[in-house]
Order: structure tokens, then C-alpha cells, then sequence
């Protein structure tokens, strides 16, 4: 097997550097990667460059794949993600990922922004304070799920009611409300963490239902999903299919 032109040309743009040693040590299965990862699925539907690689860094994220993500971080940055949108997936991903899972992203990510010359730390991206972030986050669980959501923080029994409290001013009040990402971006990576995580369908539905909601239709969620596949693995793509088409039928 050759490598495709479509491929060639993909490395060419977006991995300019050395190239992997597994092209020494195996060779056969870079190209069988290679011609699907970045020709057949690449070629798959529309999606922008910027947009696969959001996707993707938040997949890796959520599969561990951390070796893979220093790999990818740098052709993110040159299909025209900013340093800022890197550490906003970076940062939104602890409260679905949890800091055990992702400590070592951070290492690696300043590795790679400092060698791409960019001046750490970035400008502080909050746009709410101690007062404000619960008010904060609880309007935006409603912008992104509906009035349902108003005052969920109060709602649920009592024993267990601030995990709902935080949910509204820890995960949306502190990290949704940031600067550097829309919510239709913020709930695309959120929707990619939970599918590459796997084991949360419950969870992923009902952000395939908020995404479906805001704006990210069906046809932009199979895309996604399809971006990430090689990075995921079958199983939990097909999982992720699963929860869109439920939360596309519930949605009708």
C-alpha cells in the first residue's frame, strides 16, 4: 500500500516536522493509518480544520491519549486553533474528566505552547466572581438546555443537592462562562469528552440533546463523531451514534 496524495499532502500541512518514528519501526501501519485518518475520514463531510482539531484534542483528552495529543497539539495550532481555545478545552475538561485524568495534558500543553513561542500564562479568561458565578452558571445551563434548567441548583434531595449547586456554579458558573470559546463550541467538546470517556451514555444523550438544541445538528454530530473515530476506537463512536439518535428522536 502507497501513501495517498490526499494524505501526503495532510502530513505535509499540518505535521512539517520530523516525521513519527513509528514510520521506521512500522511502517505498513502508518500507511493503513495514515490513508484512513487523514484521507477517507478527513474527506468525510465538511468539517473545518479548526473544528476536527477542537474535536479531536477534546477526544484524546478524554481517552487518555495524551501521547497522541502532543502529537496532534502542534497541527492544531496551524489549522488555526488559538492558544487560547487550546487551554479553554484544556480547562473545561476537568470537570468532566477530573484532574487525576488531567494533570498530564497541562505538562504537556505549556511544553507545546512554549516551544511555539507563546508567552505563558495567557490573560485570565473568567467573566464571573465569587458573587457571580452561581446566578452565572445556572443562566447558562438554561441558554444551553432550557428553562427546565432555572434554579437547579435547588432542586434534588437535600443530602445530594450541592453536587447540584456545584454543577451549576463549579462546571458552568467557573468554566462555561469564559471567554475564548462559544457554548456551541464548549458543548461540541463537552459532547467529545463524554464519547471518548465512555461508561456515561446518560450523560452524553443529554449533551446530544444540548447540542442538538443550540445549534450543532445531527449532521454536524455524526461529523464529529466520525473525526474522532480513529482516535476512540469503534465502540465508543458507535456509542456516541447511539446517544445522538436518541437524543435526535426525543428531540422530534
Amino acid at each position: 500500500m502507497a501513501l495517498s496524495a490526499s494524505a501526503k499532502d495532510y502530513l505535509s500541512r499540518f505535521f512539517p516536522g520530523p516525521p513519527s518514528p513509528l514510520w521506521e519501526t512500522d511502517p505498513e501501519f502508518m500507511e493503513l493509518f495514515a490513508n484512513f485518518a487523514l484521507d477517507e475520514v478527513v474527506n468525510q463531510g465538511d468539517l473545518d480544520d479548526a473544528a476536527r482539531m477542537m474535536a479531536i484534542l477534546a477526544a484524546l483528552l478524554g481517552c487518555q491519549g495524551v501521547e497522541e495529543y502532543r502529537v496532534l497539539l502542534p497541527a492544531a495550532l496551524r489549522a488555526g486553533i488559538t492558544p487560547v481555545q487550546v487551554k479553554e478545552i484544556l480547562y473545561q475538561s476537568v470537570p468532566y474528566l477530573g484532574i487525576g485524568r488531567v494533570r498530564p495534558f497541562f505538562s504537556v500543553t505549556n511544553q507545546v505552547l512554549t516551544e511555539q513561542g507563546v508567552a505563558l500564562p495567557l490573560e485570565p479568561g473568567s467573566t464571573t466572581t465569587a458573587e457571580t458565578r452561581l446566578a452565572a452558571g445556572n443562566q447558562a445551563q438554561v441558554d444551553i438546555f432550557g428553562e427546565g434548567m432555572r434554579g437547579f441548583q435547588n432542586s434534588g434531595p437535600e443530602e445530594s443537592r450541592h453536587i447540584n449547586r456545584w454543577l451549576a456554579d463549579n462546571c458552568f458558573g467557573d468554566y462555561y462562562t469564559r471567554g475564548g470559546l462559544d457554548y456551541k463550541q464548549r458543548e461540541m467538546i463537552t459532547f467529545c469528552f463524554l464519547a471518548a470517556l465512555g461508561g456515561c451514555e446518560p450523560q452524553l444523550t443529554s449533551h446530544a440533546g444540548a447540542n442538538l438544541r443550540i445549534g450543532n445538528d445531527n449532521a454536524f454530530l455524526i461529523q464529529v463523531i466520525s473525526q474522532c473515530l480513529p482516535y476512540i476506537g469503534y465502540p465508543r463512536s458507535l456509542n456516541a451514534l447511539r446517544c445522538v439518535n436518541d437524543a435526535a428522536q426525543a428531540a422530534r
